[in-house]
């Protein structure tokens, strides 16, 4: 076999050979002037390092360009979020919460201290739209709610399913201007995240939920009207009977109710279990208390007895005209 040709062969010695002008280096004669004019004076010297750093700039601006998301919907980095359809009119943040939880724990509120669990109202009608967001404390509860909640009812025996997506966030405005982060708020909330996964050998890790207990029978509307102190009375008595169960967050007289309703509500919804079962069937007053859980359809203040307000009007009326 016959010998390769060598590389002072194949090129001869006029194309080895550059000019000044064809420095395949150009960068070296920057370097190289740099060090001449640094003996020859310092303010050059920093001339040609401004010029040697003059790219800088463009360089964050296109770092601050890749933060724009091209697309008005966008995923968070770390998503906790789940999305849910296909939910029953009359639901409630508890049921939600009950069936969700069984996936993962259901992040805190900081400021309202419940669970971070949102139900779309419709502006129009004032109705729950049937779809909501729900947030886990960890991300991977929200693979495990798509995994077994999609496709199921939120109620056993239901009959429309549920669908559980991941959450996807769109963006207002044309611009996207991140929010600047709130240390005080983040470490807050980092303690309540870690009082919630940790252990310390008790129950107050636990997240709390709160409820309400409807207890109904427990006045009537006429007694309410005839004596100015019953509605006090009848709070503080309902309170010291209820907190021997747990802590109660609030005790509310429905004074218009025709069926005497008392709204208590718990800061922990196992204590409602127990109020419950203490309550429903007791005689109070010579009435048998009927005792639930509010599910939240009803806003029980503000119901009255529309035939009763009539007879009492047609009584006034002819009260007046008697006396004329």
């Amino acid at each position: 076999m016959d010998n390769p040709p060598t590389i002072s062969q194949e090129y001869g010695q006029e194309l080895m050979t550059y000019s000044v002008e064809e420095e395949i280096f150009p960068t070296i004669q920057v370097a190289e002037a740099s060090v001449k004019e640094e003996v020859n004076g310092a303010d050059v010297v920093n001339e040609i390092k401004h010029d040697g750093k003059r790219k800088l700039p463009e360089k964050q601006a296109e770092k601050k360009e890749a933060n724009n998301h091209p697309d008005s919907w966008f995923d968070l980095k770390v998503n906790t979020y789940v999305y849910v359809t296909g939910l029953p009119d009359d639901v409630t943040v508890e049921e939600v919460v009950e069936v969700f939880s069984k996936c993962g724990l259901i992040k805190e509120d900081a400021a309202t201290r419940g669970p971070r669990v949102r139900l779309y109202i419709d502006k129009d009608t004032g109705r729950k739209k049937g779809d909501g967001l729900v947030q886990y404390l960890k991300e991977p509860s929200v693979e495990l709610a798509i995994q077994i909640l999609d496709g199921t009812p939120l109620r056993p025996g239901g009959t429309i399913p549920m669908s559980v997506t991941r959450a996807k966030f769109e963006q207002k405005g044309e611009k996207f201007i991140a929010k600047p982060p709130d240390k005080r708020k983040k470490k807050k909330l980092k303690r309540v995240e870690d009082k919630i996964l940790g252990w310390g050998g008790h129950d107050d890790a636990k997240l709390l939920i709160p409820a309400t207990v409807v207890l109904r029978y427990m006045f009537a509307p006429a007694e309410m009207r005839a004596d100015p102190n019953l509605r006090s009375e009848l709070e503080v008595d309902v309170r010291e009977e209820c907190m021997k169960l747990g802590p109660v967050d609030m005790v509310k007289v429905c004074e218009n109710h025709p069926q005497g309703v008392v709204l208590v509500r718990y800061k922990d919804r196992r204590d409602v279990q127990k109020c419950i079962e203490l309550m429903n069937g007791r005689w109070f007053g010579g009435r048998q208390i009927h005792a639930g859980e509010d599910d939240g359809s009803v806003d029980h203040a503000k119901v009255r007895d529309l035939e009763a307000d009539a007879e009492r009007l047609e009584a006034f009326g002819a009260e007046l005209e008697a006396d004329l």
